[in-house]
């Protein structure tokens, strides 16, 4: 693998960046997590380098890189950009027109919001409850859930990742994220989504999906008493093998995104109703476990290969 650590590499043309965010980028003493997201990213370059491309691994905001150097740049662990929220966008906007990137802008802008959720709720798809709420609406949390008629809500903000304030809201515990909200709310778009109960039981389903083809899924389940399920907050993941209807609703649900991704995840839960609800649909960055199935790093390559 190579890796580009100063200018005299950008003497030479890539096929394809594999991008990560700079603390993942060659660390001294990498914890757990990042060394995960080393080996996640280790599968992708190594399929594609099977192919005869010529790959490098870089930071996205690496100020020593030239990305007109590149055919296509790859967004792979930049579990970073969303707490960086502005510096993505000029990043984004300065460097689109130098390389290709996957997944394309138009997705990766779409998909930055999750106002998305709208979006395949006006196409039909199954989705929880969610109200959206502008920056600077005056409404208190408790007039929120009146008039939306909420016993129970999950509060965040329409550009998040990894948790990021993410709060499980309560009729006995709404003033205490009052004062967090108000904060929240003044610089930013907000969503309350109705809690849906099953989580603590069913935990989440997350889909694989290439060039619209399901490859594999796993379960994520929070710890005891904890609803959000990612890692960071105690999560674990667990190997899960889908009913073909449960991977039928999956692949439905990108082939209603427009141009095809070349990856995707779907994320799936059972709403209250005990129906399929997607809660995530992630084209940007998503963790897509290849260490439960490597050959879904091959999958991955192939959908580059083609826009090559």
């Amino acid at each position: 693998m190579m890796f580009a650590s100063s200018k005299k590499l950008n003497m030479k043309k890539y096929d394809v960046a594999v991008l990560t965010k700079k603390d993942f980028f060659e660390p001294k003493n990498p914890d757990w997590y990042a060394k995960q997201a080393i080996q996640e990213d280790a599968y992708v370059v190594k399929a594609l380098e099977k192919r005869g491309l010529n790959v490098i691994r870089t930071y996205w905001d690496n100020p020593d890189f030239d990305f007109s150097n590149v055919e296509i740049t790859l967004f792979r662990t930049i579990w970073d950009y969303f707490h960086r929220f502005k510096e993505f966008s000029s990043w984004l906007e300065s460097v689109q027109n130098k390389t290709k990137l996957i997944n394309p802008p138009e997705l990766i802008y779409q998909n930055i919001d999750k106002h998305y959720l709208k979006i395949l709720s006006d196409n039909g798809i199954n989705i929880p409850k969610t109200h959206f709420i502008k920056k600077g609406d005056c409404r208190t949390l408790e007039e929120l859930h009146k008039e939306f008629k909420l016993t129970k809500s999950v509060l965040k903000p329409c550009i998040s990742g990894a948790g990021r304030h993410t709060y499980k809201l309560m009729s006995e515990n709404l003033s205490e994220y009052e004062s967090v909200y108000k904060k929240l709310i003044s610089s930013e778009d907000m969503m309350l989504q109705e809690f849906q109960d099953s989580i603590y039981e069913k935990g989440e389903i997350a889909f694989m999906i290439f060039d619209g083809k399901f490859s594999h899924a796993v379960l994520k389940k929070g710890k005891k008493g904890e609803f959000r399920v990612q890692d960071d907050f105690g999560g674990n993941v667990f190997e899960y093998k889908p009913a073909e209807e449960e991977i039928a609703f999956a692949e439905y649900v990108i082939s209603k995104v427009s141009p095809l991704p070349a990856y995707g995840r779907v994320d799936i839960i059972t709403d209250n109703n005990n129906k399929p609800a997607v809660g995530e649909l992630e084209l940007i960055e998503p963790e897509l476990w290849f260490r439960f199935y490597p050959p879904a790093a091959d999958l991955l390559a192939y959908a580059v290969i083609k826009r090559l």
